[in-house]
């Protein structure tokens, strides 16, 4: 399994970076209804272009494992909060999937935030180039 580490660390940075890399460009796009859907929430129109940079900035950090645990710990407090804000309604089943959802995709973030990227990632890349020069 060890041989497997990277390359699964690589695929769940991917699974977990395509939603919000894919959210965050939509919101870009449908600027208007977004702001819209936010406001009916009860969340100030004027955090969108915060949340567009979180969820699009955040997703391509992941993706690329560049300084993804900060990134992860910032994504993780965003699903928790998506959850609270959007989703509270769980006597709906739909409202409680995506709630429950929220929550599974914030477990992942904080296990990547107390893990790393992996081998294959940016962070890993950095770590290797620095560690010769510690060396004495």
């Amino acid at each position: 399994m060890i041989k497997l580490q990277a390359p699964l660390a690589f695929a769940a940075r991917l699974m977990l970076a395509f939603i919000f890399i894919v959210e965050g460009w939509g919101k870009i796009g449908s600027y208007e209804g977004t702001l819209q859907y936010m406001e009916n929430h009860g969340v100030p129109g004027l955090l969108l272009p915060l949340v567009i940079v979180t969820e699009l900035g955040g997703g391509l950090l992941i993706a690329f494992g560049f300084q993804t645990r900060l990134a992860a710990l910032a994504l993780a407090g965003f699903c928790v909060l998506t959850a609270i804000l959007f989703h509270r309604n769980i006597a709906d089943i739909g409202e409680f999937i995506h709630f429950n959802k929220d929550l599974a995709i914030a477990g992942g973030f904080l296990l990547l935030a107390a893990f790393g990227a992996g081998g294959w990632s940016l962070d890993a890349m950095q770590l290797r180039r620095a560690a010769p020069a510690h060396r004495i």
